[in-house]
């Protein structure tokens, strides 16, 4: 279930609050020039802390060329004016607009406080928009920080490619769920750490669906199993452990493709109890795959309900047609016609339908 954000501000909506944020930063921080209000970046002690930049990198990596209304070459723009065919609105130094990082400053003031946890966004923002928010925020309210955490998250390209328009290879999650269910497309994001870059790839979302696949395979063998009816032995007790060690794991930086190593342990563990028949530890382990999945958002669906799923709209065998093709190549396995049962078997997997027999003379199937 979609949970909506609670406030979606938009930058225009705030401008009182934009330009009282300037005027608190006047005359200690910052300072008004021919219609211009900038940031006087040597006036901050601490500035750069974020980026860890050092002075001559901080020069060379403003975002606007030296002009003659600066004081020193790093200051940046809080408020500059607007031609007439610019939008613009009324303020203590004329008509004019806000600049780039004030905006972010007075909504997560407005919103989330003078300070608050958890700052995101990518490693192209360290700077200069993140150090300017936090020089604007720190010293208009007079704080030690705006954020206690900073997660930045790496870049995401497409097949080994940045992601452009230009270059065709841009697509939107609209567009992916029209062939792959959400699940897929979550695992592959969480596949790689944050902080680390993300290849985005047909290939990805085809090993993604094939690791779910794996897994909710696991969740099956129990629901199918002759033990499902039997009491788990210590079922709470291994649950909270389970949950326990995600939990570390995700404390440790958010460390995503730890946790998967973890589960894909679990999918180990159940299938190996599933092969040998032990009934206890097949109880026990699956409401700790259930468990430890869902802090991932992963293994939401029934498993029966995952291996049928296929996109809105798609053409495709229903399951009562499956499901009397399945019965045909049983009788003809039992009248030990095997060539029909071998047709039977390459049709179906020819329309994207697999199937597998099970020890116990049942046949379980999924959409490939």
């Amino acid at each position: 279930m979609r949970c909506p954000p609670t406030h979606e501000p938009r930058a225009t909506e705030h401008i009182p609050q934009m330009i009282a944020m300037i005027e608190a930063l006047i005359p200690k921080h910052a300072y008004e020039k021919d219609g211009h209000v900038l940031f006087h970046v040597p006036s901050m002690e601490n500035y750069g802390e974020l980026s860890r930049r050092n002075r001559d990198e901080l020069v060379a990596g403003a975002r606007v060329e030296v002009a003659p209304y600066k004081r020193d070459p790093a200051d940046f723009i809080l408020w500059k004016p607007s031609t007439p065919d610019q939008p613009g609105w009324d303020s203590p130094w004329g008509r004019g607009r806000p600049g780039w990082h004030i905006e972010c400053s007075a909504m997560a003031a407005q919103y989330l406080g003078k300070s608050f946890d958890i700052h995101g966004g990518g490693l192209d923002l360290i700077f200069p928009h993140h150090e300017n928010e936090i020089a604007q925020s720190c010293c208009a309210h007079g704080t030690q920080r705006m954020a206690n955490v900073w997660m930045h998250n790496g870049f995401l390209t497409i097949d080994n490619d940045k992601m452009s328009k230009s270059l065709g290879n841009f697509f939107t999650v609209r567009d992916l769920l029209k062939k792959y269910h959400s699940e897929v497309i979550r695992l592959v994001l969480l596949s790689a750490h944050y902080r680390q870059p993300l290849d985005f790839s047909e290939a990805a979302l085809e090993q993604a669906k094939a690791t779910l696949d794996r897994w909710y395979g696991a969740l099956r063998c129990l629901e199918l199993s002759v033990y499902a009816d039997l009491p788990s032995i210590q079922p709470q007790q291994d649950k909270e452990t389970a949950v326990s060690a995600i939990i570390d794991i995700l404390n440790d930086d958010l460390n995503t493709p730890q946790a998967i190593a973890f589960i894909h342990t679990l999918a180990d563990k159940i299938f190996k109890a599933d092969s040998i028949g032990n009934r206890g530890d097949l109880v026990d382990l699956t409401p700790q795959m259930r468990s430890t999945t869902s802090m991932l958002g992963l293994l939401q669906q029934d498993p029966e309900a995952w291996f049928r799923w296929q996109p809105a709209g798609q053409e495709g065998l229903t399951d009562a047609e499956i499901a009397a093709q399945i019965q045909a190549r049983l009788d003809a396995r039992k009248s030990k016609d095997f060539a029909e049962a071998d047709r039977i078997r390459k049709s179906l997997a020819d329309q994207g339908v697999i199937l597998e027999d099970k020890p116990d003379g049942a046949t379980e199937w999924r959409r490939g």
